[in-house]
């Protein structure tokens, strides 16, 4: 089995309260993927520069992710400036340079097209269909997306939608794309648009996911040092995907699991600067995690 991710690879510049780092590495397709490789193996759908770095390509290797999809082109690689206040849920964006993912075009190579997971993280969701059309018969597709993409192409997104099993976005796009305030209402309204799975990043305050019968809402774990939220939800969809990747069928227990553990690689992201962390989380460290989650929720009945 195996996870097909397409997105974003960047150099980012962050700046938080607790620190500053300089051109490391980022993006929505290497946070997703590096976590999705702790369960599964991942395809890497994307673009770089000639100037990323190789000590980035032999992560992406160490983690066994497949790169045949990642794409060199000359000229530079995508970069993202961004600066975080205390409330560490918000990113000032200081400056985006396109570069060479101003022409991102996603092109599955052939043996990537019988993927059985796909994961669409955030870009154009007109790329994002692009995909669709491009990969066989995936048993699950699960899509990100952003405020951007919901003002600026939301007939696209709507035909996307069409075609996707679950939704992730945080809980402001998804007032905004419902144009409902009520977030269970809003959930719902999602849910009518196709996704039969809608699922709510809260940031801090954890995440929420609604299906036609049941809600969970699961807290964020709780730490004592956060330096770097930059890549948590990307973290949190690949987390999830992964495991997903393991467990067969698209079950609701299954997937309680799988936001569990996406939750649990989220929370070890934000420790240190961009994926220092994440990188290094193995595991049976992701498992303990996990168990601490169910320990930290678990009450008796009355």
């Amino acid at each position: 089995m195996s996870v097909l991710v397409v997105g974003s690879v960047a150099l980012d510049t962050i700046e938080t309260p607790f620190g500053e780092a300089e051109e490391v590495l980022g993006g929505a397709a290497i946070y997703s993927s590096v976590a999705a490789s702790l369960f599964t193996q991942v395809r890497l759908v994307g673009v770089v520069g000639s100037d990323f770095p190789q000590e980035h390509i032999d992560l992406l290797l160490r983690r066994k992710i497949d790169l045949a999809g990642l794409k060199r082109r000359e000229g530079k690689t995508f970069r993202w400036s961004g600066k975080y206040g205390y409330n560490l849920n918000e990113a000032e964006t200081l400056e985006t340079q396109l570069n060479v993912f101003e022409d991102f075009r996603p092109e599955i190579p052939e043996g990537y097209r019988d993927s059985e997971l796909v994961f669409l993280a955030n870009i154009d969701p007109e790329l994002q269909l692009q995909v669709l059309e491009q990969v066989s018969a995936p048993k699950v597709v699960t899509c990100d997306t952003m405020n951007f993409w919901i003002n600026g192409k939301r007939e696209a997104l709507l035909e996307l939608l069409k075609h996707v099993d679950i939704i992730i976005l945080n809980d402001a796009e998804t007032r905004q794309l419902a144009n409902e305030p009520n977030l269970v209402k809003a959930a719902n309204i999602l849910r009518g648009f196709g996704p039969r799975y809608v699922i709510i990043k809260k940031g801090e305050h954890g995440v929420v996911m609604f299906t036609s019968s049941s809600v969970l809402s699961v807290p964020a774990y709780p730490l004592e040092y956060i330096f770097d939220p930059t890549g948590a939800g990307d973290t949190f969809a690949g987390g999830f995907m992964g495991y997903l990747d393991t467990c067969g069928e698209l079950e609701e227990a299954n997937l309680r699991k799988a936001i569990v553990f996406g939750n649990a690689l989220a929370s070890f992201v934000v420790e240190e600067f961009s994926l220092r962390r994440l990188a290094r989380v193995h595991l049976g460290e992701a498992r303990d995690r996990f168990r601490e989650f169910k320990r930290m929720s678990h009450f008796e009945e009355m």
